[in-house]
């Protein structure tokens, strides 16, 4: 409880959803001090000062995003404590409230829920997938749609080999030293993780298209689920697939590469634009049951579900021989890093 603060004051952790369209920020982290960009999470923590919180509110991320990537659905905890006498906020007015404060359009809160005081956004979360969005047949000459320009990669040919994709892909499922795909920066102890799934299919038309644009681009999804990520691993292994995809890499050398754990070799210093770039979902652990019944009116018990989305079907990966980053195993080693799910 802060200093001051009279007695019988309430304090409330929460687990809140929110999405955004990364074009507009320098990524989810706040940029602190007077410099002119910022981040998602400076606008989310200006609009919870309308909460009147009796200490101020600080976001806590699940997932750190770079500059440019979007968020269907990312994940952040934080403390409400309210002045005496007052109880806490239901998680709908909560959401209500951050979002009437919220000061940029291209910010949402979804929902909110409330959760154990130990509970972290970043530590309890048991899946992360990401979705990136490709677009063929886009002409040199001629720019994609604005509708769809900073929300796609837009490849120059017709066609992708999309059955050599899914086999290199195959080739980064399980548990791995992810070291050829890491970009420097990164602060995680072990380059060890486990990718549960990596898919590639064909993805839905945009409705956002003119006709003749409709006829000749075509869009594809590439799906990558872990319980966490080094900094910039989906952008990394989008961009070595993509090469597989236009005949560059064959699927065998995808796997050399996995196995050099060398992060400067010839290919594996690609990097996909961030702006294709989708944090589709967070999950924590049995959610299935709490979205059935609804939100609780009181905070669960540490042993008690969680908040998340509702799940999806996932290709099973045997658990990792040791701790992954962003585990609660791992936290005290990482709590001086970005949040857990670089991408």
């Amino acid at each position: 409880m802060g200093c001051g603060l009279a007695a019988g004051s309430v304090r409330a952790r929460y687990l809140v959803y929110f999405q955004y369209l990364g074009t507009d920020f320098n990524g989810v982290a706040a940029v602190r001090g007077a410099q002119r960009a910022a981040g998602v999470q400076n606008y989310l923590e200006e609009a919870a000062e309308g909460l009147k919180s009796a200490v101020p509110v600080k976001f806590t991320i699940s997932s750190r995003t770079d500059a440019g990537v979007h968020a269907l659905s990312n994940a952040a905890h934080l403390d409400v404590q309210r002045r005496s006498g007052q109880p806490p906020f239901s998680p709908e007015v909560l959401t209500q409230a951050l979002n009437t404060h919220l000061r940029h359009p291209a910010i949402r809160v979804l929902k909110a829920f409330r959760v154990p005081s130990d509970f972290h956004a970043r530590y309890s979360a048991t899946s992360r997938t990401y979705l990136y969005r490709l677009a063929t047949g886009c002409p040199q000459h001629s720019p994609l749609s604005v509708f769809e320009r900073n929300r796609c990669w837009a490849l120059p040919a017709d066609c992708l080999d999309v059955a050599a994709m899914q086999e290199a892909a195959h080739h980064l499922l399980g548990t791995h030293d992810f070291s050829a795909f890491q970009s420097a920066g990164s602060p995680s102890p072990s380059s060890v993780r486990t990718l549960r799934r990596a898919s590639v299919a064909p993805g839905p038309a945009s409705p956002f298209l003119l006709p003749q644009e409709s006829r000749r681009l075509r869009f594809w999804s590439l799906e990558f689920e872990s319980q966490s990520f080094l900094y910039r691993q989906v952008r990394r292994m989008t961009a070595i697939l993509v090469a597989v995809g236009l005949g560059t890499v064959t699927p065998a050398q995808v796997k050399a590469i996995l196995e050099s754990r060398d992060p400067l070799g010839k290919h594996q210093t690609r990097v996909a634009p961030a702006h294709g770039l989708f944090l589709k979902s967070v999950r924590y652990g049995g959610f299935e049951d709490l979205g059935e019944r609804g939100a609780p009116e009181e905070a669960p018990t540490p042993g008690q579900v969680l908040a998340g989305e509702p799940s999806v079907a996932t290709a099973s990966q045997p658990s990792p021989t040791m701790p992954e980053a962003g585990s609660p195993a791992c936290a005290q080693r990482e709590c001086q890093g970005p949040p857990a799910g670089a991408a």
